[in-house]
């Protein structure tokens, strides 16, 4: 059906397309569209998503620490540095697990002087032979695939603190469900460590957006800011800016 190939054309050029804009397109009603979207995701073509479809699978999977190491390593380290450059001398800053946020302890400039509040066992080797640094390591049980810690022990050490930033990386971010994680555990965890913030500042590459995973850890309004690289879709980064996130390309 020509109509099929057209949806088939846009996706490949976009990479994510919209059900409004579809309809805009090709002058039919949503309900089409929706049917069309389903009988080509049965055709294994696309995957269908809230209110559009994707090239790729929007559901992200818990892999493990060394897997992760090796996505998207440009762009994690260019993130990295930009979310260095608004740490402060003296800052106390939280810093939750993942491979961007372990990039981000790699960037930190080692003259100033900081407290550093982390789950993750991989910040804390990072920035361990820093003598500028203080490290408060939260202790709990240690999720292997991520290297880092969950559990009430150190939500109950968070209760007592108050920091000027939370750096967290995440698995998936959906326009309309928020920002994601594999475990309950680590989503549990993370919601804590946003509550011992003043500012949320979320590090994600471009292929997290659009993907959702199993444990939902906030909503979009409870972000302060994004860093992201430069392959974030522009119908992604204006949805985004619609909805009064500040995102940061670099």
């Amino acid at each position: 059906m020509k109509r099929h190939q057209i949806i088939l054309d846009k996706l490949d050029k976009e990479k994510h397309i919209e059900v409004l804009d579809l309809c805009m397109l090709l002058n039919v009603s949503a309900v089409t569209i929706r049917k069309d979207l389903k009988l080509l995701e049965k055709k294994g073509l696309l995957f269908r998503t809230h209110g559009g479809a994707s090239l790729k699978n929007p559901y992200a999977n818990d892999r493990s620490i060394i897997e992760k190491q090796k996505i998207s390593v440009i762009e994690k380290n260019s993130i990295a540095d930009a979310a260095a450059a608004i740490i402060s001398d003296n800052d106390s800053i939280l810093i939750a697990s993942g491979t961007t946020v372990q990039a981000l302890a790699k960037a930190i400039d080692p003259e100033k002087k900081l407290m550093v509040v982390t789950s993750s066992l991989a910040v804390s080797l990072e920035l361990i032979n820093n003598n500028n640094i203080e490290i408060l390591q939260l202790g709990g049980y240690i999720r292997h695939s991520s290297a880092s810690v969950i559990g009430e022990y150190a939500m109950k050490i968070l209760e007592s603190m108050s920091c000027s930033k939370l750096f967290i990386g995440v698995d998936g971010i959906d326009l309309d469900y928020g920002i994601t994680t594999s475990n309950l555990n680590e989503a549990d965890l993370n919601k804590k460590m946003m509550a011992s913030a003043n500012k949320i500042i979320v590090l994600a590459d471009s292929s997290k957006f659009g993907k959702k995973s199993f444990a939902k850890v906030c909503s979009l309004t409870n972000i302060d800011r994004i860093i992201t690289d430069k392959g974030i879709l522009p119908n992604m980064l204006r949805n985004l800016e619609k909805k009064g996130v500040t995102v940061q390309v670099v």
